[in-house]
């Protein structure tokens, strides 16, 4: 198993405004000085200050999922169900591992 590395990665995404209630308006925040961002989070724990020019931030530009078909053995699919919700998921972690792996040895 490969160590974890201590690099936070950002995710590029398109972000839609949303404004409806419980959803962060963008523009607005967008907008906002630094200060006005840190006086509106006032001794919030949740968001603590992130010094960005200390991180190791890594930006990623997300990778398109494709459906497919694909024949797998009822054990394996049984498997992956059992550990329940987000099976896909954890199989498709498992092939980026993989894939990932052989890139770096092949």
């Amino acid at each position: 198993m490969m160590p974890k590395s201590h690099s936070t990665k950002l995710y590029l995404n398109p972000i839609k405004d949303r404004t409806s209630a419980g959803k962060t308006d963008f523009k607005k925040l967008g907008a906002m000085t630094d200060a006005e961002i840190r006086a509106r989070r006032g001794d919030d724990q949740h968001f603590p200050e992130i010094d960005w020019a200390e991180a190791d931030v890594q930006l990623v530009e997300p990778v398109v999922k494709k459906p497919v078909s694909i024949r797998l053995d009822s054990d394996v699919i049984d498997f992956f169900k059992d550990a329940g919700k987000g099976y896909q998921t954890r199989i498709n972690q498992i092939l980026r591992s993989y894939m990932e792996h052989q890139q770096k040895t092949g």
